[in-house]
């Protein structure tokens, strides 16, 4: 039954729609998780974490306070005009067409490192958008540069993206030691990205010097310092080994607390569907683990991963690559995350694993919820098919995968 029931929530999941049930991924997935506690595949108490035993709980909650407090701090940084600031700035070095893409790319890249990936899209798209109409420049290859550079830059760290928040939680790995492992490979995949971007668009941007006029910039500069402040404070806890989930939570409240605003405004944009969506997932795939069908699916895929270490690591990649974008790459995490602990080199297949589904976003449309963000902000101003985004993403991804790979591989093997 468990089994059945994920595989009728994959179908939202995987954006689906069925004809007598109308329903997106953050429904199918509420669904999906209410049909697992009345089918008795997960009980209530596994639901509100009533055990001791976190592997009786079916929601971890580590990841969901991590996930809400760098969402609170991102929306007060929004409210301060950080990101369109941040905008401003990369426009003021950037008079050429190719270099505006360049540091559009980078800028996306530096900010996703630090915030929720998907929130950066959010702020940044708009900002661009302005920016590219006012120069009459083609559209669609910086707005490949914000999805893809955000998608790049958030392998880089913990918090960068969902996915690897839920590796945070279940590896134990301390955030200045992933980070060590995974800024390079993140650095190379931008730079990738970048060149990619400026070689398929090399016909459709000038070389000419061009001025754009975005509308006046007014930023609070008081929340603006207590925010980055805030975010400083925050990062340096993770370094300092603090526990994430409360670090972030306490940095978002202390902004919310001596913000001088009323604390509704930024709550009303705090994406609670997100929250939601993976609280229902957790419930999901807990059922699925219960019942001991993660494991039956990773028997079905271990001949691809039979072998030494360096055979079970690149199987192991090449499935978390294309796993990431039939499943999606939050869903495959969740399973995937019961496998990595048996497997020859844990440490490793934990990087292995937040680098293929990260750069799994890039290869199709659909890949990364940070695409769907960008080009729905778009609509109406710019038409994305899914063909025309995968003749871009193929050779970005499998390029900026490879190298990452390589670069991770080397990193072990020295240190």
């Amino acid at each position: 039954m468990a089994l059945a029931i994920f595989l009728f929530t994959y179908i939202f999941i995987a954006g689906a729609r069925l004809p007598f049930i109308k329903l997106d991924r953050p429904g199918g997935a509420l669904l999906g998780a209410t049909l697992m506690v009345v089918a008795g595949a997960v009980t209530p108490a596994e639901v509100f974490g009533h055990s001791a035993d976190r592997g009786q709980q079916a929601i971890d909650m580590d990841t969901i306070v991590l996930l809400l407090g760098m969402m609170l701090l991102a929306v007060y940084l929004a409210q301060a005009n950080f990101f369109r600031a941040a905008g401003a700035k990369a426009l003021k070095v950037a008079h050429t067409p190719r270099l505006l893409l360049v540091a559009v790319t980078f800028v996306s890249a530096f900010l996703s490192a630090f915030l929720v990936n998907d929130t950066v899209c959010l702020f940044l798209t708009p900002l661009v958008l302005v920016v590219v109409e006012d120069a009459r420049l083609p559209p669609v290859p910086y707005l490949l540069a914000v999805c893809m550079g955000s998608n790049s830059g958030s392998v880089a760290t913990f918090t960068g993206n969902p996915q690897n928040m839920l590796i945070q939680g279940a590896s134990g790995l301390g955030y200045a030691r992933f980070a060590a492992y995974m800024a390079l490979p993140a650095v190379l995949s931008t730079l990738i990205v970048a060149v990619a971007l400026l070689y398929l668009f090399r016909k459709e941007l000038p070389s000419t010097r061009f001025e754009t006029h975005p509308p006046p910039l007014e930023v609070d500069r008081r929340l603006l310092a207590l925010g980055l402040g805030s975010l400083l404070g925050v990062v340096v806890a993770f370094f300092a080994g603090l526990p994430m989930s409360w670090s972030a939570l306490a940095g978002g409240v202390l902004v919310m607390s001596l913000s001088g605003h009323e604390p509704r405004e930024a709550l009303e944009r705090v994406d609670w569907v997100l929250l939601l969506f993976f609280a229902s997932l957790f419930v999901v795939v807990h059922g699925v683990h219960k019942a001991g069908w993660a494991e039956e699916i990773r028997h079905v895929f271990s001949p691809l991963m039979a072998g030494p270490p360096w055979r079970e690591t690149l199987g192991f990649a090449g499935l978390t690559l294309v796993a990431s974008n039939l499943f999606s790459n939050v869903p495959f995490v969740m399973l995937a995350r019961a496998w990595v602990p048996s497997m020859q080199e844990p440490e490793l297949a934990w990087h292995v694993l937040a680098l293929g589904s990260t750069l799994a976003g890039n290869l199709t449309l659909v890949g990364s919820v940070a695409n769907l963000i960008v080009f729905e902000a778009a609509r109406g101003k710019v038409r994305m098919g899914f063909m025309d985004y995968l003749r871009v993403g193929v050779p970005v991804t499998l390029i900026s995968f490879a190298v990452g790979l390589g670069v991770l591989l080397a990193e072990h093997a020295l240190f």
